[in-house]
């Protein structure tokens, strides 16, 4: 990880419902049922994104408050603030020409929502101008788009992106890709762990569903101090000038 800290940070399992102890033999075992939101697309969280009461240590990652990062080598985080709420609204990971913005939400208890949400962003990409197709993913279902923006010179572009979500306990995990992660796979893997390996904090608070969880600054540890030689003489201290830094873009 860049010593600079330049860094731009499911399901609550049904509850099981037994079945009455078959007594004749010869009558067969019944099948067990599916949940009702389960879908052949469902994305498997077995190996991450993870929630905190499913990970023993959280050593190495950036706290962010709702989730946690893991560190990696070369890795840039920026966090986007909104002034008006004076809130961290979003995190994003640049990695090896590639970056992802991450957010995450509350979801209700019972069920995920990103098959719900994927269809909004379709729709509002669509309106807007652009194309959204849905495609098989590492993370289940995805979105591959291309978002109309505003170029310097005035003209309408358009931005690849990718949209993967993860439905978790209570939480749902939004991540957008962008640079060489959209369209070329291999290159993808550097930010496609830095998802997996994510961990949210949900929190037992009461939320409504889709309500934006709260991010915050990471701490940074102060500096330690070298030891002076005896008789040395400490350079006379500057006020003003200033220490490592975390990107913001407000």
């Amino acid at each position: 990880m860049s010593p600079l800290f330049r860094r731009r940070r499911q399901d609550d399992p049904a509850e099981e419902t037994g079945h009455d102890e078959v007594t004749d033999e010869a009558a067969p075992e019944p099948e067990p049922e599916e949940p009702a939101d389960a879908s052949p697309d469902a994305f498997d969280r077995s190996r991450g994104p993870w929630d905190v009461s499913e990970v023993e240590s959280t050593d190495g990652y950036v706290d962010l408050g709702a989730v946690l990062v893991p560190g990696r080598d070369g890795m840039e985080l920026r966090l986007e603030i909104d002034e008006a709420a004076d809130r961290v609204t979003s995190a994003t990971v640049q990695l090896e020409g590639s970056a992802v913005q991450l957010q995450v939400f509350a979801a209700p208890r019972t069920e995920g929502i990103w098959d719900e949400i994927r269809s909004e962003i379709a729709a509002g990409i669509t309106r807007q101008g652009g194309t959204a197709d849905e495609v098989p993913g590492p993370f289940g279902r995805e979105l591959i788009a291309r978002i109309p923006v505003r170029t310097a010179d005035g003209r309408t572009g358009h931005q690849p992106a990718r949209f993967a979500g993860v439905d978790g306990p209570r939480w749902f995990l939004r991540a957008v890709f962008h640079g060489l992660a959209v369209h070329e796979p291999e290159q993808a893997a550097g930010v496609e762990d830095v998802v997996r390996s994510l961990v949210v904090v949900r929190g037992a608070e009461a939320m409504a569903p889709r309500e934006l969880l709260s991010l915050r600054l990471p701490e940074q540890p102060a500096p330690a101090e070298p030891e002076e030689p005896e008789g040395a003489q400490r350079e006379p201290l500057e006020p003003f000038t200033r220490g490592p830094e975390i990107t913001e873009i407000r």
